[in-house]
């Protein structure tokens, strides 16, 4: 079994992981509409703080390895750390990404009112993305599963708040506003509102390049430093 498919299997092999897989982000398919924020219905709005959580609890998988000798087995396995890794990450894209053409196209089947669809899963992709690589970079830090978790939680709440994803950006103060471009959620929020409002298709690639650059960067801080 290859170490893609053993992490599928593992992923879906806890109860708390399958309400973050599964159930969560059907929910997030018929909530309601806000008037007159958020720009899509609050679910797609939600759906950003939802990814945040998938990608801790899945990446959290990788310090379990490492506390029970998994990864420090591989200096001496046929096996590289970089399959290893690899192998790992390719397995929770997979699930990410077939979670946002649930949330998508299964509001498009009910009749939801989304701006562009197509572009909006391509935004909610490369979001994803940025979701894994934060969690990554994270869980390189801790060695308790649990403390990684229960302290994610803190900043992920943190990063929905000041990033617009709870509550709208123009109720900020200036300096808050600032910080908040600094925020992966800023730009996502920004995508969703230019579905919406946006004239210019230059923007939306901004925001793309963007959620990229810091894919870039914290897989790469993630993977820097090996996990044992």
């Amino acid at each position: 079994m290859t170490i893609f498919r053993y992490t599928l299997i593992r992923s879906f092999g806890n109860k708390t992981n399958l309400l973050f897989l599964t159930l969560f982000p059907v929910i997030c398919i018929f909530l309601p509409q806000g008037e007159p924020w958020p720009p899509l219905p609050y679910g797609y709005q939600y759906f950003g703080i939802v990814m945040l959580f998938v990608g801790i609890r899945l990446a959290t998988l990788i310090i379990e390895d490492r506390v029970n000798g998994v990864v420090k087995r591989l200096a001496i396995a046929p096996i590289s750390y970089l399959h290893y890794l690899s192998g790992h990450l390719l397995a929770y894209a997979v699930i990410m990404v077939l979670q946002c053409v649930i949330v998508v196209y299964g509001g498009v089947a009910i009749g939801r009112e989304l701006a562009q669809p197509h572009l909006l899963l391509l935004l909610y992709v490369s979001y994803s993305f940025v979701a894994l690589a934060i969690a990554l970079a994270w869980v390189s830090i801790f060695r308790s599963k649990d403390t990684a978790f229960l302290v994610y939680m803190s900043l992920i709440f943190f990063m929905s708040i000041l990033g617009g994803l709870i509550i709208p950006l123009e109720m900020f103060p200036d300096l808050l506003k600032r910080l908040a471009v600094l925020m992966p959620t800023y730009w996502l929020e920004r995508g969703l509102d230019w579905l919406v409002y946006g004239e210019r298709m230059a923007d939306y690639w901004i925001v793309q390049g963007v959620l990229w650059l810091y894919t870039i960067l914290f897989v790469t801080i993630g993977s820097f430093k090996k996990l044992y």
